[in-house]
């Protein structure tokens, strides 16, 4: 008999052992690693796992939070705002008999560098990069890189692991996201975290979670392609099992449907790439992406309203405000027009600009115009150096605060003298300047009269407006300037900043635009 209860207490206490409750680890979120920083003046959210009703204890610096983990083992506590600081420090999270010890981690400013291949586009590829590489000893800045990877559905997990700025790590980098922080890493004086989430040739849909785009009329079609793409797909694999198995019958269709690409589902991206970040504490984001939604006029018009979309899911999903959203306006690309441009919509890519322009009506945001660093045969330009520095200028004005110029001149109002269209300027920093031309004539300029018909412009700077004429046109009706896929105009500031693209005429061309 006592041989019987030892057994079967033995045999408990081996089903103890392997229960899943008993099994499970204690583990933080993906993001808290070796080697990490913490957003400095932030509440920062600190997160994992453990056994169901544990009490989780995280301690950093002079700080001790608890927190319980509920019922499906998850558990989160905040620290309190921490300042800056280059000391290197171990985070300890404790639970139960079990211990993780985060070491070499720092406080400063995060920010999230994402998009599609420009933003991807490593160092070493970009030019001067790898002797840039060569000088990236920086303990000041680490780096931490997301797989690429799609998933139909929300990743709580994902194996990534931060690093400290060397040659070695920083030479795959992105090239943008490297030059942003080493700008701001030099200027601001405290410790900067890079996260290099990014995904070559793929679409802002992907980037933005379904239920933000189902809750958006306009955009809710997204959801119902996909859902019949999907099932589709399922569909037709079941009615070929079906006819291998009976090894006749029905056919097999001699179309079949193309099997799901996850990386331009919606929500694919921010499934597997941006929610399982999320909300580790972050002080702002850079994105560079466009191409991907720039093939026709309509999908043009469309990045109006999901550029902006996708903006808000994430401030709304990270909880933390209105965070700065800095992005890149895309480059010149393609070969210069033959004609000048008739219908707006005739090239997309400046339908695209004028949509990512648009979305600076939001709060926080800054645009990057790059119109003169790109390659009319290469989607890929290598000067990567010029977007980092105009990103950072940005970030120094909308999240630090500093009374600078950041943009290019932006167009402000047109008034009509005669046969001359004046044109005046927001931006325009010390002044207006027409680069490159000893005499101050611009080039980019086109206008047109009541007609419509537009034609080469003869612009000039005075004072602080553009004074603009074209032969035949009597009374200007409508101006633009750069509304090319890949212009040549030359209007900068004095701080060397390229104007930014514009049009008087906002009339959509929706009449011609393809059907989705």
């Amino acid at each position: 008999m006592v041989f019987v209860r030892k057994r079967i207490a033995l045999v408990a206490l081996i089903g103890l052992l392997l229960s899943p409750a008993a099994r499970a680890e204690l583990t933080a979120a993906s993001p808290f690693t070796d080697n990490m920083v913490l957003q400095r003046d932030l509440a920062c959210p600190v997160w994992g796992k453990a056994d169901a009703g544990q009490k989780v204890e995280v301690k950093f610096g002079q700080q001790a939070k608890s927190a319980t983990a509920d019922a499906d083992g998850k558990w989160m506590l905040k620290l309190d705002p921490l300042p800056a600081s280059h000391q290197p420090a171990e985070m300890t999270i404790t639970a139960g008999d079990k211990t993780l010890t985060l070491k070499n981690i720092l406080v400063g400013d995060v920010w999230i560098c994402s998009g599609q291949s420009n933003m991807a586009f490593g160092l070493g590829s970009s030019t001067g990069g790898k002797e840039a590489a060569e000088k990236a000893n920086i303990p000041g800045i680490r780096l931490l890189m997301v797989p690429k990877r799609a998933s139909p559905e929300p990743v709580d997990s994902i194996t990534i692991k931060w690093s400290a700025c060397t040659p070695e790590t920083a030479v795959r980098f992105s090239a943008v996201g490297f030059y942003f922080g080493r700008d701001l890493h030099e200027k601001l004086k405290v410790p900067i975290g890079l996260i290099h989430t990014n995904y070559g040739g793929t679409p802002a849909q992907a980037w933005t979670s379904k239920s933000a785009l189902a809750a958006v009329p306009e955009l809710a079609y997204y959801i119902a392609a996909a859902e019949k793409m999907v099932a589709d797909f399922k569909l037709a694999d079941l009615q070929k099992q079906v006819t291998e198995a009976k090894a006749a019958g029905k056919p097999v269709p001699t179309t079949q449907p193309r099997k799901p690409n996850l990386t331009h589902l919606p929500g694919g991206l921010y499934n597997a790439m941006i929610h399982p970040l999320v909300p580790f504490g972050i002080r702002g984001a850079i994105w560079y992406q466009g191409e991907a939604n720039a093939g026709n006029v309509q999908k043009a018009i469309e990045y109006r309203t999901l550029l902006p979309a996708m903006i808000k899911d994430w401030r709304t999903n990270w909880g933390q405000g209105d965070f700065p959203f800095l992005f890149v306006q895309l480059a010149n690309f393609r070969e210069p027009p033959k004609s000048v441009p008739q219908a707006a919509g005739e090239q997309p890519w400046a339908m695209l600009r004028e949509a990512q322009t648009r979305t600076l009506s939001l709060p926080n945001t800054a645009m990057a115009v790059i119109i003169d660093v790109g390659e009319a045969k290469d989607i890929h330009p290598r000067d990567k150096l010029t977007v980092g520095q105009r990103l950072a200028l940005g970030a120094r004005a909308v999240a630090y605060g500093e009374k600078l110029i950041h943009s290019g001149p932006t167009f402000d109002a047109m008034k009509v003298d005669a046969n001359k269209a004046v044109l005046s300027f927001k931006n325009i920093g010390g002044g207006l300047v027409a680069r490159g031309s000893a005499h101050g004539n611009l080039s980019g300029f086109t206008i047109a009269g009541a007609d419509g018909k537009f034609v080469t412009a003869a612009a000039k700077i005075e004072g602080d407006t553009v004074v603009v004429t074209g032969e035949g046109i009597a009374t200007p009706a409508a101006v633009r300037y750069n509304w090319a896929n890949n212009p040549d105009g030359n209007l900068y500031n004095k701080e060397d900043l390229p104007a930014v693209p514009f049009r008087t005429d906002l009339a959509d061309p929706r009449a011609t635009m393809p059907a989705k």
